[in-house]
């Protein structure tokens, strides 16, 4: 194309590269086991060469062996199944009811002036205080572990989603009104699913309280469990039972992660 606009037979098109994805971030999953077989490494050739004493960090390779024996044993899916349970059970009561409540106060002023101070003055109690009071309440089996995990996650989760309602676009709002959309119609296609990122992000949060939460739980009368597993441990001084207990929270953390991050990737498709 000349100067003035005139296009030149033969010139060749230069190709503009897309530049439309924003700061979308790229996936280098194998960043993240480079460091941590580096991190193994360093612990496994500390432990071995002396350094590091074997009272304070066990070698990795009697961890790994200790996986093997506990999954070969029986004995990881007797502590495992329980420990599920429980984490799923609490987890979904206090999610849900948590979404549920921090809609609510999103969409309803009289709601907000009600909930707001309750919601304020009960997050920064420690969940773990409340134990004995939910022992006193549901009894030492499974109903204090079921309360005290969904009363975790109820708190972060609702303070999440309603701070998620709070930051949808309110042009986006205001364009449904001038299309004439009803109330539930803007709410149930531009409110809910523009705030349905920060729920998510408030959801793993929620979870990875919830993980803690069912270890302090298991760790008051509990026969199974990986808290019971690890407070065994300890009491003990076995380290590479502790360790392997601790690996065992680990993983199950990074599923829970994971599993989010496919629940993010196939409900939020709109925003790529």
């Amino acid at each position: 194309m000349s100067d003035r606009g005139v296009p030149i037979i033969g010139a060749k098109e230069k190709r503009v590269a897309f530049r439309g994805g924003g700061f979308a971030p790229r996936t280098r999953r194998w960043v993240g086991v480079f460091v941590f077989m580096v991190l193994i490494g360093v612990a496994e050739w500390g432990t071995r060469q002396g350094w590091i004493s074997a009272l304070t960090l066990p070698k990795p390779s009697a961890v790994l062996a200790t996986l093997m024996e506990i999954y070969n044993s029986g004995l990881l899916f007797k502590h495992l199944v329980p420990s599920l349970t429980r984490l799923v059970v609490g987890a979904a009561i206090g999610a849900s009811l948590g979404i549920g409540i921090g809609i609510l106060i999103g969409l309803f002023s009289y709601i907000r002036a009600g909930m707001i101070p309750l919601v304020a003055a009960i997050f920064p109690i420690p969940k773990i205080a409340l134990l004995p009071l939910f022992v006193i309440w549901f009894g030492i089996d499974e109903g204090s572990k079921y309360a005290l995990i969904a009363f975790g996650t109820f708190t972060p989760t609702v303070v999440a989603t309603y701070g998620a309602v709070d930051n949808v676009d309110r042009t986006l709002i205001r364009m449904g009104q001038s299309f004439s959309l009803t109330w539930f119609s803007i709410v149930r296609k531009i409110v809910l699913p523009g705030a349905m990122p920060g729920i998510l992000s408030g959801l793993r949060i929620s979870l990875a309280i919830a993980i803690i939460l069912l270890v302090a739980a298991e760790m008051l009368g509990a026969e199974y469990g990986i808290g019971a597993y690890i407070l065994e441990a300890g009491s003990l001084y076995d380290l590479e039972r502790l360790f392997a207990g601790v690996i065992i929270l680990s993983v199950l953390g990074v599923l829970v992660s994971a599993l989010l991050g496919l629940a993010e990737r196939r409900m939020l498709r709109w925003r790529t």
